[in-house]
């Protein structure tokens, strides 16, 4: 049997049967889209909202480290003592902050750390084929983004929390330890399932309730892989190696957080729209379905400029 023969083989089986239909057409829209280049752009951002975030956070330490030496300890051995710079001017104590300093960083960080959110925004926007003309205004995209910010500060300090945890019940052992993670990651859910909210228009909260679940599940996943690889890979690290470790470590670890929001938000779209069954192959012998087709149709909506603007769809018969 050659090849295409095969292939539409595979093609039948994987239309009648639910449960291989939805992922293959996840992939099929995550394809569509261009999810790859979509969690780069987001990856890119990330890193330049992460870096001024950081320099706001040296000076809330520099403030909040004077006279608690156990705590300085304590922030020194974290990962965010192994962070360029910052952990530097932590482990040699010269950490310092100024008033004006906080408030320029504080007003430059909220600018330059919604810059990921907007990227977020626009993705997914794109992946919903919602057009140009129809997203949020420049006041209204950047209040949105200026909110998430502000759920994913709040999460965080949660979350900080959650990991004392596993110093006061460290007598309680494995279960106490998962009993943690399990609270970070219902904590990531519900991050995750407000950020779909609120980045995107029009949709309920039981639209985006499956990609929220799937996203925070993800991200802890990730969360505990970079907790391993900083501790078993840059612990042993010399000062020059560590830090390109370590940035090379940042990189993929936002990559892989991008990834995962682009094919949770691809699976929303697949399961709220119903885009599957999708074609395995655009070069099978079977003909497109209707799937198909409503996908293709949302990456057309999503290229429109104007309100006045009318675009049609020809389907060649031949």
């Amino acid at each position: 049997m050659e090849l295409r023969a095969r292939v539409a083989v595979a093609d039948r089986f994987q239309r009648r049967n639910r449960w291989l239909a939805f992922p293959v057409a996840v992939w099929q829209k995550y394809s569509d889209d261009e999810g790859g280049r979509l969690a780069a752009a987001l990856a890119y951002y990330g890193v330049f909202s992460i870096f001024p975030l950081l320099l706001v956070f040296v000076s809330v330490l520099g403030f909040a480290l004077r006279g608690h030496p156990k705590l300085e300890h304590s922030i020194v051995n974290s990962a965010l003592g192994q962070f360029p710079v910052v952990g530097h001017q932590l482990q040699t104590h010269t950490l310092q902050g100024s008033a004006l300093a906080l408030v320029i960083g504080v007003a430059g960080s909220l600018w330059a750390g919604t810059r990921v959110f907007l990227a977020g925004e626009r993705v997914l926007n794109q992946i919903w084929g919602i057009p140009p003309v129809a997203q949020p205004t420049f006041v209204r995209a950047r209040a949105r983004a200026l909110a998430l910010l502000l759920a994913v500060g709040l999460s965080t300090i949660v979350a900080t929390g959650l990991g004392g945890l596993g110093t006061v019940g460290v007598g309680f052992g494995l279960a106490w330890k998962l009993a943690a993670v399990a609270l970070s990651a219902v904590l990531n859910i519900g991050l995750f399932w407000f950020a779909f909210w609120i980045l995107t228009r029009g949709m309920s909260w039981r639209e985006l309730r499956g990609g929220a679940i799937a996203a925070g599940v993800g991200y802890e996943g990730i969360q505990l892989a970079g907790g391993f690889y900083i501790g078993h890979v840059l612990e042993k690290a010399n000062s020059t190696y560590g830090t390109f470790a370590l940035v090379i470590g940042l990189l993929s670890w936002l990559y892989l957080a991008g990834l995962i929001v682009v094919i949770t938000g691809e699976a929303n779209v697949v399961a709220t729209k119903k885009l599957w069954p999708r074609s395995l192959s655009r070069s099978s012998a079977e003909p497109p379905t209707p799937a198909d087709e409503q996908a293709l149709l949302l990456r057309v909506d999503a290229e429109k400029r104007r309100a006045d603007e009318a675009i049609d769809v020809l389907r060649n018969t031949t």
